[in-house]
């Protein structure tokens, strides 16, 4: 196969952390089987997240509204409200896929030993985005972000990082 002449040589995706956070759960709302699956809300209970250039809490009230498809994968949908340490607001979204083999479901299904579960049996990768109206954070605003997730006890974590 030739290769399209208009294909450039790029330079490698790199990243930087942006930060780590930690999203507390409300008890999960299963709203039932539709079309496309299972939706379940997992509510945003509160959180925190910190690094090099920014930190604060994560607001109750955001969540994520989880679609289960019949192949077991999680597909997210994330709407989250960031309050940084001086009290600037920004809003984080982000879709992704939380893919968990059938060897380690039953593990995921204890509330014991899910958190103990070593990241790297399943695939758990986000996509943030944010927007703010703060001047102090609107470079955020431009940036493409990558994550990888995890169960923590009470939630979920994400390590962040920017793609430079």
């Amino acid at each position: 196969m030739t290769v399209d002449a208009r294909v450039k040589t790029v330079g490698t995706i790199a990243t930087t952390p942006l930060f780590d956070v930690v999203v507390d759960l409300n008890p999960q709302l299963n709203i039932g089987d539709g079309p496309f699956g299972r939706r379940i809300l997992f509510g945003a209970a509160g959180g925190s997240f910190e690094g090099p250039r920014l930190r604060g809490d994560v607001i109750a009230g955001g969540g994520d509204w989880a679609l289960f498809r019949p192949d077991g994968t999680m597909a997210l949908d994330v709407r989250l409200t960031l309050r940084t340490h001086d009290d600037e607001l920004v809003h984080m979204s982000y879709g992704g896929r939380w893919v968990t083999p059938p060897e380690v479901r039953a593990e995921l299904a204890d509330p014991v030993k899910k958190s103990q579960i070593d990241p790297s049996r399943y695939y758990f990768r986000t996509n943030p985005l944010f927007e703010t109206g703060s001047s102090r954070y609107s470079w955020l605003n431009d940036i493409v972000c990558v994550g990888s997730g995890y169960v923590v006890d009470g939630g979920v974590a994400y390590h962040v990082e920017q793609v430079l």
